[in-house]
């Protein structure tokens, strides 16, 4: 019996194999922003490349307002771009996942700044992350880097 139930439950989409379809298509949607944004970043300047990133294939919904449920939202996506892209052979540092960040943010209507920071001490080094109303969704790194710029 407990079969049956299971397999009628498989049948009429099952609250497990739905979650199982949203987590590859979100999946697929990372990907396709990581090849959009390596892309991009070949032909063309980063401001450029953000416009595009932006500007999403279909309709975006209205802009979502600041606010807890979608910087939750936006830190969810972050995470998981984060887990898939560190599984993927070549450049997943943090400016690519920022970009990739920026197109799932834009196709959701959740508006998203790209911050570009550095520091020269000890030694020289950038970082990009993602903030949303003020509030980072990818890590900014330590307190040593320095805002250099917002996109």
């Amino acid at each position: 019996m407990a079969g049956d139930l299971a397999r009628a439950g498989a049948r009429r989409g099952s609250p497990h194999r739905l979650r199982r379809t949203r987590r590859l298509r979100l999946a697929l949607e990372i990907l396709a922003a990581y090849a959009l944004a390596r892309r991009e970043l070949r032909r063309a300047p980063i401001s450029d490349v953000l416009a595009s990133l932006r500007t999403p294939s279909r309709a975006a919904p209205p802009t979502a307002p600041a606010g807890p449920h979608t910087l939750q939202e936006a830190r969810r996506l972050g995470r998981a771009a984060t887990r898939l892209l560190a599984l993927l052979p070549g450049d997943t540092r943090c400016l690519v996942r920022s970009l990739v960040l920026t197109r799932l943010l834009a196709a959701r209507g959740i508006p998203a700044t790209l911050v570009i920071g550095a520091r020269s001490q000890p030694e020289f080094l950038a970082h990009a992350w993602v903030e949303h109303g003020g509030e980072p969704v990818l890590a900014p790194g330590d307190d040593s880097f320095g805002r250099l710029v917002e996109l």
